[in-house]
């Protein structure tokens, strides 16, 4: 009876636990990560919050006791969060005048040999040409020999001058004009292209937020390491927040009809996210189906993002599980409603 005891109220603490931080949670988007950015590393793992506290009602139900009620109590608390979490149906609709937009981060096409398959390049390469996307997005691009990605309009920004790495746009659509925000003391950036589609012209952004250093193995969390990880996440938490209001400041100069996409190196959870998405669809909650996983770790983490002006018609989004780099492809169809 008193081994019983003891696992009941070690069960009853982790339970709740998980409730307060699931509930803390609810808040992040509104704490910028430059004020507590330790807090911020709880929007990582919302989905294994989430996840445990389901267990927990379930688990408290089948043994007929009431503390089900901690975790049920956190989770309708926070039920809009779902759509963020999973997708249960798809929109299918396919028009002739949508544009196909594909982001991809593409791991510098393996330059560094992170994976022992040495036809990644021409992988990629094969996978973008059968899926045709109209203006295709990639974050941690590289000059790669063998790469075969042909359109007929680009702007590619390398960190430096003398650097082959960076962010590229690609489109069938014209490209009047370019930029790049330059981002400081960092190996990210944002950059943008304004596309003319018949009548309309669309300012894209290619945006690749401050990393967080994570690999896409386990060993980085229940080890030695483990302290300095979160010190190196806070850090780049804090670096997201100066890199968005940056942003922030650029976009407000653009009146026209845009689209955002990308590596945000950070969850629909957080407060980079809120700041990102106000006055926009994110098409994944509005398109797409299942976890929307978009980086290639032990837990899901949709970190990718394709976000568009509010009054846009997003017919279908779709995240595409190939194993040739640690984020995963997605595209969405955008219709312009002109």
């Amino acid at each position: 009876m008193v081994k019983y005891n003891f696992w009941h109220k070690i069960i009853v603490f982790v339970n709740s636990i998980s409730s307060i931080l699931l509930l803390l949670s609810y808040l992040l988007p509104f704490i910028s990560p430059k004020t507590v950015p330790i807090l911020t590393i709880v929007s990582i793992a919302v989905p294994v919050l989430f996840i445990a506290n389901v267990f927990f009602v379930i688990y408290w139900i089948i043994k007929l006791k009431k503390y089900f009620m901690i975790s049920l109590i956190s989770i309708l608390l926070g039920f809009g969060y779902i759509s963020s979490i999973y997708k249960f149906s798809e929109k299918k609709v396919f028009l002739n005048n949508d544009i196909k937009v594909m982001s991809y981060n593409v791991r510098l096409f393996n330059h560094y040999q992170w994976s022992s398959d040495t036809t990644i390049v021409k992988k990629i390469s094969t996978f973008i040409s059968e899926k045709k996307p109209d203006i295709l997005l990639i974050q941690e691009y590289y000059n790669a020999k063998d790469l075969q990605i042909k359109y007929p309009y680009q702007f590619v920004k390398t960190k430096t001058n003398f650097s082959k790495f960076g962010l590229a746009i690609f489109s069938k659509y014209k490209i009047i004009n370019s930029g790049s925000l330059d981002l400081k003391d960092s190996a990210n950036n944002i950059i943008f292209t304004d596309i003319i589609k018949d009548k309309d012209t669309i300012r894209v952004y290619n945006i690749h937020l401050e990393s967080l250093k994570m690999n896409t193995s386990q060993e980085n969390f229940g080890t030695k390491d483990s302290d300095k990880l979160i010190k190196k996440m806070e850090a780049s938490f804090q670096k997201q927040a100066k890199q968005v209001e940056l942003f922030l400041n650029h976009e407000k100069k653009w009146t026209g009809k845009k689209i955002l996409c990308g590596d945000f190196n950070n969850t629909a959870f957080s407060w980079v996210y809120k700041e990102l998405s106000k006055n926009k669809q994110d098409a994944f909650k509005v398109a797409g189906k299942g976890l929307g996983k978009t980086f290639n770790y032990w837990y899901p983490l949709r970190i990718d993002f394709i976000l568009t002006d509010s009054n846009f018609d997003i017919n279908n989004f779709k995240t595409f599980n190939v194993p040739y780099s640690d984020h995963y492809p997605i595209s969405a169809r955008i219709n312009l409603n002109q």
